[in-house]
């Protein structure tokens, strides 16, 4: 038998090769296609027992072209890329990486939220456009009287909710799946209706599910307070676009800060791209010099620990469980 091989189908910004020598070390051929393309996958992959995937979508219809992988591992902590219903009806392991930028992204959503709060952007071309504080745009209001919002509570929103906490005055959060028995005290627990319609600052932190995609319509985006804010650092597709636009364009909403888009990245005519109260930053939440290593190394080792044990570190499929989706 030949070596076993493991494929990265589109790590984009990241440097593999620390990832690679791991592999390389425990015994695989290592391929890198850098591109979403599926015939290019295919190609690349049609011998491979393992796919390390960004977020090239792999489905029924990739699969199919791929008889002898095994094993799914993603560079994300997010795995929306892949069809786990059909992993788990094949037989394939999934895992995603829970940890590796848990800091790096609370830090850049708190960082995103205070900046808004604080008119940060609008102070700082104010100041280029040879202005100064008396032409403000209206004055920030004190982060001691406001209500930081966060939907979703899991690993990240947490890590949000403990810094945020001396900072603002109020943390909620809502998240139907968490265990009540683990909620800290400091963090108000609402209904989605309730937290929308008192959180002077929502920050979205729930995976993309068919449950959760839009979540912030038209509909939720009317329920919040006015002058209020949107955070955005989990995935794009979780906010209507156009629905976000009309609020901020109306005045109902004071601005929103996006590190996720429905296309990555935005054309250069998307009016997100190009709105005055929106502030942007290009999918860089979960960079950080100790990050960029974990994404390909993490991967790595759930690869070469399925390999080894029969089981990766993290899974999200598990296909010796039946039904198992964790």
């Amino acid at each position: 038998m030949g070596q076993p091989v493991v494929v990265f189908t589109d790590p984009e910004e990241l440097d593999v090769e620390p990832g690679e020598r791991l592999l390389r070390d425990a015994g695989f051929e290592v391929r890198v296609v850098g591109s979403r393309d599926p015939a290019r996958i295919a190609a690349a992959a049609h011998d491979a027992e393992a796919l390390i995937v960004g977020y090239a979508p792999v489905d029924a219809a990739l699969l199919d072209r791929l008889p002898t992988v095994r094993m799914l591992a993603t560079m994300s902590a997010g795995y929306d890329m892949v069809d786990t219903a059909e992993a788990r009806r094949r037989g394939l392991w999934v895992s995603n990486l829970p940890h590796a930028a848990t800091e790096d992204v609370a830090v850049h959503a708190l960082a995103a939220t205070l900046s808004l709060v604080r008119h940060l952007p609008h102070a700082d071309a104010t100041v280029r456009g040879g202005g100064w504080n008396t032409e403000f745009d209206g004055l920030p209001r004190r982060a001691s009287e406001l209500t930081l919002g966060l939907v979703g509570f899991g690993r990240i929103a947490r890590a949000v909710a403990r810094m945020a906490a001396p900072v603002f005055g109020r943390v909620a959060a809502f998240d139907p799946h968490a265990d009540p028995a683990g909620w800290p005290p400091e963090v108000d627990r609402l209904g989605l209706d309730e937290l929308v319609g008192r959180a002077d600052v929502l920050s979205l932190h729930t995976p993309l599910t068919p449950q959760t995609h839009g979540l912030a319509d038209e509909a939720l985006l009317s329920r919040m307070r006015p002058g209020s804010f949107l955070v955005n650092v989990s995935r794009g597709e979780l906010v209507d676009a156009d629905a976000l636009l009309r609020a901020l364009d109306s005045g109902h909403l004071a601005g929103a800060a996006l590190d996720v888009f429905p296309v990555e990245p935005p054309p250069a005519d998307d009016p997100l791209r190009t709105h005055p109260r929106i502030q942007l930053s290009p999918h860089s939440a979960f960079l950080s010099d100790a990050s960029q290593r974990a994404y390909v190394c993490a991967p790595a080792e759930n690869v070469i620990a399925w390999h080894r044990t029969g089981r990766p570190l993290t899974p999200v499929v598990d296909p010796t469980l039946e039904g198992a989706v964790s």
